[in-house]
């Protein structure tokens, strides 16, 4: 990782330079880090050891560039042929599909790099050191902190993806993702990471007009839908049609439009790991079933069933969404459990409606154990400091960000929260993405 104030003042760079440079670590947001003159340089389609050519695709920071390969003249023997064509360094920088930061990586190594991310950001942001320093105990200590979804392993990581949006471009009507770091439409022959039901409805050599996106859905239970979405609708594609998910035989109702898990896979595995915290709550005695537990940015309810999985159906739980449409799902899947309600409201809103609630049902709430998904952001600092100030007894934290959800740790463990657990999933195989899930017991 890099220490931006190590940076001096060097000789300025320009846009199209091109320059040699030795890639020493990896950043977070899936480009690597190297140093020019002095200067850091942010490296896309680079692997930590190599020495490539890159060129240089923005100078505007006076701290720092950005710089795409364009060629390896050392490579690592991680280093393999882009599982996708249309986002390989033979290509432009410009011309390069994004989605797919990892794609040059072998799958062991990519794990490893966002092992090395999130123990990073867990170490500068939260306070938390999670691996020795000293080389081979640093690579052991590693090795498997994040674990792969099953299945993964066997396919290279290739045709996970159960949900796709393309772009159209407004002009020429061309479908296909954005480049990198850019909202230039790229033609593609090939969607490697989606699911074979995807690709069989993908309109890749269609021209589109008066569309602006194509939303590809391969629900588990369900036909596969293809969404379009007008420029300017505020509405949604798809916010009225359902189709059914499966979490191993639990069924679940879904805007066919609205958020679910894009791998296969991720829904059961982060299901069972919630799951399985909330086990471990219960066999340490520190679960009650009967207290006022949350789910926060609950979706169609997912969580909160894996909560009920572990404690049973009297649980009393109450999900927490700002969109209506997945409250109702959430309301339909969670309809045998006696206990469970469905809000929708913002967490803010709502976690401020309980701080001004009466004395038993603010003892309720420190009994109960809070479970919260909270988007890439984070929760942030104010809900934060009102789960905090609501004082529960545990809180099951599902992050897709690990600096957002380090920053959460600090707040949390100075407020006297003890982080009791900490798992991560590589459920974003070939992109720098992956699933973090943190357990904190209030000390």
């Amino acid at each position: 990782m890099v220490n931006m104030s190590e940076t001096r003042n060097t000789a300025p760079l320009t846009v199209g330079d091109e320059i040699e440079l030795e890639v020493t670590g990896i950043a977070h947001g899936g480009v690597c880090v190297a140093r020019h003159e002095g200067r850091v340089v942010f490296v896309a389609d680079a692997i930590p050891g190599e020495r490539v050519r890159a060129r240089v695709t923005e100078a505007r920071k006076k701290s720092f560039a950005r710089a795409a390969v364009i060629e390896v003249l050392e490579a690592s023997e991680d280093r393999r042929p882009h599982v996708w064509p249309e986002a390989a360094i033979e290509r432009d920088p410009e011309d390069r599909a994004g989605g797919a930061e990892f794609g040059h990586i072998a799958l062991e190594r990519q794990r490893f790099l966002k092992a090395e991310v999130l123990a990073d950001a867990m170490k500068r942001f939260g306070g938390v050191e999670l691996a020795s320093e000293e080389g081979e105990d640093l690579a052991e200590a590693l090795a498997d902190l994040v674990e792969p979804a099953p299945g993964d392993d066997e396919t290279n990581g290739l045709g996970y993806r159960t949900r796709v949006r393309l772009h159209v471009d407004a002009e020429t009507g061309t479908v296909g993702p954005y480049a990198s770091r850019s909202r230039r439409v790229i033609p593609v022959e090939s969607l490697p990471l989606a699911s074979e039901g995807i690709n069989q409805i993908a309109p890749l050599s269609d021209n589109i007009t008066e569309v602006a996106t194509v939303d590809l859905v391969d629900p588990a239970a369900d036909d596969p839908r293809m969404l379009l979405g007008l420029p300017g609708e505020k509405k949604r594609a798809g916010a009225d049609d359902v189709v059914r998910e499966l979490v191993e035989d639990r069924g679940f109702l879904v805007r066919a439009g609205g958020f679910w898990q894009v791998h296969r896979e991720a829904p059961t595995v982060l299901f069972t790991a919630v799951r399985d915290a909330i086990q471990d709550l219960i066999d340490a005695e520190r679960f009650d079933a009967t207290a006022s537990n949350l789910d926060l940015y609950g979706g169609v309810g997912l969580l909160a069933a894996a909560m009920a999985e572990a404690a049973g159906p009297t649980i009393r739980v109450t999900t927490v969404e700002s969109d209506a449409g997945a409250t109702d799902d959430a309301a339909e899947n969670l309809a045998e459990l006696v206990g469970a309600l469905a809000v929708t409201a913002r967490v803010d809103r709502h976690l401020a409606d309980l701080l001004k609630a009466t004395e038993p049902v603010r003892n309720r709430m420190r009994r109960g154990t809070v479970v919260l998904d909270p988007p890439r952001s984070g929760a942030g600092g104010d809900v934060t400091a009102q789960l905090i100030e609501l004082s529960p007894a545990n809180i099951v934290y599902v992050a897709c960000d690990p600096v957002a959800l380090a920053r959460d740790t600090k707040t949390l463990r100075d407020a006297g929260y003890e982080l009791t657990g900490l798992r991560a999933f590589d459920i974003f195989p070939h992109t720098h993405h992956f699933e973090t899930v943190a357990v904190f017991e209030r000390g």
